[in-house]
C-alpha cells in the first residue's frame, strides 16, 4: 500500500486494519509526498462562491497548478521498487479533487516500477487507487481508463463541490467538532 501524504496517512492505515487476512502480516505501508495545495494567507483569497473552507484566523489553502514531490520511495535503499514489482500495489488519499495529483502518482510509480521490472525481471506492478471522497465535477488529470473499468478506481463516497474537513487535519479539535456540528445543522434546516 502507498498512502499519498498527507491527506492519505489516516486513511491507509484504517484500510490495512479490514485488509489485513488473519494469521497474515500487516500489510506495508508506504508513503509519498505530493503537494497540489499551496497555502495562500487568509486575507488574500476570496471565499465567495468557492469550495475552499471558511476562514478561521489562518492561512487557506488552494488547488495550485503544478504537483511537487515533497517524499518519495528511495529508489536506492533496499530495492524498494523491486519490492513492487508484480505486486497489488493500492495507492490511498483522502480525496479525488482534480485528479492531478493521483494522475502524477500512477505515472511515476509505474514508470519507477517498470524500470525496477526491466532491471530485476518478474511480472508489471498492477495499480489500484482507494479515495475517501471522489468530488464529482470535471477533472483536470487522468487515470488509465482501464482502472475504472476493472473496478481498480475505488471512492467511499462521491459528493459534490465542497470543502471537506477532515478530523486529523484539525488544529483545534473542538472547534472543527463544533463547525461541524453547525454546518450539519446548517444542512438539516435547509430540507
Amino acid at each position: 500500500m502507498i498512502a499519498i501524504g498527507g491527506g492519505g496517512y489516516v486513511p491507509a492505515r484504517i484500510l490495512r486494519s479490514f485488509l489485513k487476512q488473519p494469521g497474515s502480516t500487516n500489510i506495508p505501508i508506504q508513503a509519498i509526498g505530493l503537494s497540489l495545495y499551496e497555502t495562500l494567507p487568509a486575507n488574500k483569497a476570496s471565499k465567495e462562491g468557492t469550495s475552499t473552507p471558511p476562514v478561521v484566523d489562518r492561512d487557506i489553502e488552494e488547488p495550485g497548478t503544478k504537483v511537487t514531490r515533497t517524499q518519495w520511495l528511495d529508489l536506492s535503499a533496499l530495492g524498494e521498487m523491486d519490492n513492487l514489482v508484480g505486486k497489488r500495489v493500492l495507492i490511498v488519499d483522502e480525496v479525488d479533487d482534480t485528479r492531478t495529483t493521483l494522475e502524477y502518482a500512477v505515472k511515476e510509480l509505474e514508470k519507477d516500477v517498470e524500470a525496477a521490472r526491466a532491471r530485476v525481471g518478474g511480472e508489471a506492478a498492477q495499480f489500484s487507487i482507494f479515495v475517501l471522497h471522489n468530488k464529482n465535477k470535471v477533472k483536470k488529470g487522468s487515470i488509465p481508463g482501464n482502472m475504472v473499468e476493472e473496478g481498480r478506481y475505488v471512492a467511499a463516497r462521491t459528493v459534490g463541490e465542497e470543502w471537506i474537513c477532515y478530523p486529523w487535519e484539525a488544529v483545534d479539535i473542538d472547534e472543527h467538532d463544533r463547525l461541524a456540528a453547525a454546518q450539519k445543522a446548517s444542512g438539516a434546516q435547509q430540507q
